[in-house]
């Protein structure tokens, strides 16, 4: 076994089973792991971007954008869909397997002289700080792991915060009023740094009004203080305080990505004074940017699309760029979910866009039971059950009776990430190492 892959079992051994950390969300075990390093996350510019959904692909397009105009740029998402280097970035570049290798190493080490015990989540922050401020980076955006008031990045100082979207997600966590939801994730706000938000519920938006007043934070709203205007087919206009732009076209497809360019660039508005970017920045990194498994069209003999939504808000507005996409044609599903994330709904409302069901396990072990899922599917609509997620999508692609019927992935991330890296397989007809497994996939915290 190399030191690359020791070094990730170390960190995926970190899920608490052994030391009941896994979920128990506080700050100061981080903190206290940051200090040993001397505060890395201290020495950049930091975005920091919460929400239910969006956020990533939010993420995605400041970090683009900020890059295009030439600032050295971090990025920090989880979690990962084929390899763990994709959660670490400068610029375009993940980080390499030998500096994940050296900084596991280093924290471990350090760490446990210290008698510091992290959870994976917060092990794997630790890491991206550092490896951030040694590259020297002008800034970072950084995406929130679970919720915003208790997760492991909110150590920062940001020069702006952002909340793309509020919805039932990680109920058992965040509570199940969207009040109390819009309350953990209003938790990064921060004394005097403005925040962005996105389209909210009245709820999340008077909660987040109220933090935001608390802390004289000033606030940019969707609707009020930006907003975009659709330009058919795939274009649209951003009309924000200071700037007005015309016919961008974003990289990412869907609708709702619309939306979450809008919250990029109002977050990217804010920035400027520090962080400045010019019109052909926008121009060039949005039209740049490329989010693996999130509405991701893969051509060929069957269609292949693939997108993470993973909660009810992210499913309907999925199937709404389905019937956009397809009008009334169906597509053969292939969905696997986490047992917490509201999958009955999820199920219903992609049962109505599908001729069939395929339904696998979760690679993770917290996946919902084939079997409860099965009695979910709508009545009278065919359904099958293959428990590896592989096995279940060569099956359907193999089916020469249906070549090109499109095939739906969706349901999780781990999910769209063990598929997606099948289908290129196939496709390519190679064998592409990874580092994905279920167990690794499996630990997000």
């Amino acid at each position: 076994m190399n030191a690359y892959r020791k070094s990730l079992d170390l960190i995926y051994g970190l899920s608490g089973r052994e030391t009941g950390l896994r979920f128990d969300l506080r700050l100061e075990r981080v903190s206290a792991a940051l200090a040993l390093f001397e505060d890395p996350q201290h020495r950049f510019r930091v975005c920091h971007v919460a929400g239910t959904n969006g956020k990533g692909s939010t993420a995605a397009m400041i970090h683009a954008v900020l890059s295009a105009q030439g600032h050295r740029v971090g990025l920090y998402t989880s979690p990962h869909l084929e390899s763990f280097t994709e959660r670490i970035r400068v610029g375009k570049r993940p980080i390499t397997q030998a500096a994940v290798t050296s900084l596991v190493r280093e924290v471990a080490g350090r760490t446990r002289q210290a008698s510091i015990a992290l959870t994976f989540f917060e092990f794997v922050t630790v890491m991206a700080f550092l490896h951030f401020a040694r590259r020297e980076v002008d800034a970072a955006v950084v995406e929130v792991g679970l919720g915003g008031r208790l997760d492991a990045t909110n150590v920062v100082r940001p020069s702006v915060c952002v909340v793309t979207t509020i919805s039932r997600d990680h109920e058992h966590f965040l509570g199940t009023r969207i009040g109390d939801i819009a309350r953990e994730k209003g938790g990064i706000i921060k004394t005097g740094v403005p925040v962005v938000c996105g389209a909210l519920p009245p709820a999340a938006k008077r909660m987040l009004h109220r933090i935001a007043r608390e802390r004289e934070a000033p606030m940019r709203e969707w609707g009020k203080d930006f907003s975009v205007v659709p330009r058919p087919p795939d274009r649209f206009d951003y009309h924000g305080r200071e700037w007005r732009l015309e016919g961008l076209r974003p990289g990412l497809r869907g609708g709702y990505q619309r939306h979450n360019a809008g919250v990029a660039l109002a977050a990217l508005e804010t920035l400027n004074a520090v962080l400045p970017a010019d019109a052909k920045a926008v121009r060039s990194g949005l039209a740049s940017v490329r989010w693996p498994g999130r509405f991701e069209f893969l051509p060929g003999r069957p269609p292949v699309l693939l997108d993470g939504a993973h909660n009810p808000a992210g499913v309907e507005a999925l199937v709404s760029e389905v019937r956009g996409l397809l009008g009334n044609g169906k597509v053969r599903l292939l969905f696997a979910s986490m047992g917490d994330k509201g999958w009955p709904s999820m199920l219903g409302a992609l049962c109505a866009v599908s001729r069939e069901v395929v339904l696998t396990r979760n690679p993770s072990p917290r996946g919902a039971g084939l079997e409860a899922l099965r009695a979910a599917v709508r009545p009278g609509l065919p359904a099958t059950v293959v428990e590896d997620p592989v096995d279940a999508v060569s099956m359907l692609m193999t089916d020469r009776a249906r070549r090109d019927d499109p095939i739906l992935v969706a349901g999780s991330l781990y999910l769209v990430g063990a598929v997606r890296a099948a289908v290129l397989r196939g496709r390519r007809g190679t064998v592409r190492n990874q580092d994905t497994s279920a167990s690794e996939t499996g630990s997000r915290r």
